[in-house]
């Protein structure tokens, strides 16, 4: 198993270092001088110049990209543009909101969606069934801002349960950090949990029509004992994989739903800095949530070792 998740870790250095040059072209790939756009309409050829040079962008793009790959190796994402402070400090500062909200998100989607794909396999083709997925299938069809501002006008502005927008900070108490997150959490995981379910659904109909669950059956063991014991356990290597996949959604989703609910959270950041073509900054929170997604997927093949042994080899 060791040498396994070595190979695995191995395996993603590469990726990593794919995901760092196509991080750091966007500075490139965007239309336009960079530094003419970054000065405005009204500066100076000086202006422009100063800007050419603080960005590094007179010198080769290879030296470029060595410089820059050698700063980010020792953690320096750079300097923002406009606000003259480290974009690791920015990030640091943003870091929690998404986080949490991401945490929280996730955990509500697989306690909800894993449960509700092996009910539906169970009941294959009854009304509870085709209620659980004519749920997905509508669920997967909203867009996050379209839940989040429903879920904000019924549950924030009507009924007053829970705050429209914001963020505590868990250091403040955990149900005031709570209370701001469980409205973005439920809108930003609706599409997820509709995806889950499903492939946990497919993944289950395919393990209950196994020889060694009739065998259970026949043996007298519970239906809970079968259901989630048994079957779930041989059908975790999908619904692992889209849980992994997911994450990807997640992030996506979280640029949203930070700007729905005001939360001072990595998107709103990334959102103000494409504004500002701060480019620095849009590089270095790129970076921090590929490197995440990177790392999400090197556990979620660790855990295929946990379900399936055979993976191992």
């Amino acid at each position: 198993m060791v040498s396994y998740i070595l190979r695995r870790i191995v395996a993603t250095l590469p990726v990593m270092a794919i995901v760092a040059l196509f991080v750091f072209s966007l500075l490139y790939i965007a239309p336009g001088d960079p530094a003419v756009v970054i000065a405005g309409d009204q500066a100076s050829p000086a202006d422009v110049e100063r800007i050419r040079q603080t960005l590094g962008l007179d010198r080769p793009f290879l030296v470029q990209f060595g410089s820059w790959l050698w700063h980010i190796l020792h953690g320096d994402l750079g300097t923002s543009i406009f606000t003259s402070l480290p974009v690791s400090t920015l990030i640091a500062q943003r870091i929690e909101p998404t986080l949490s909200l991401m945490a929280i998100a996730l955990s509500l989607t697989v306690l909800i969606a894993v449960p509700l794909g092996v009910v539906a396999a169970w009941k294959a083709g009854s009304w509870i069934d085709r209620s659980i997925m004519a749920f997905a299938v509508f669920a997967f069809s909203l867009p996050v801002f379209v839940i989040g501002y429903v879920l904000a006008y019924v549950f924030a502005l009507k009924l007053e349960w829970l705050p429209v927008q914001g963020y505590t900070p868990i250091a403040e108490g955990v149900w005031p950090w709570l209370q701001n997150l469980i409205l973005p959490a439920v809108a930003l995981g609706d599409v997820y949990i509709a995806l889950i379910a499903r492939i946990t659904r497919a993944s289950m109909l395919e393990v209950l029509q196994q020889d060694y669950i009739r065998t259970a059956r026949a043996k007298g063991l519970g239906m809970r004992d079968i259901l989630f014991v048994h079957a779930l356990k041989n059908a975790a290597v999908p619904i692992v994989t889209v849980i992994g996949i997911g994450i990807a959604l997640l992030i996506g989703g979280a640029v949203v739903t930070e700007s729905v609910f005001a939360i001072p959270g990595l998107g709103r950041l990334t959102i103000d800095a494409i504004l500002r073509r701060d480019y620095p900054v849009i590089q270095g929170i790129v970076l921090v949530f590929s490197f995440l997604y990177v790392l999400i997927n090197l556990m979620v093949d660790v855990i295929y070792t946990l379900v399936d042994p055979r993976i191992r080899y």
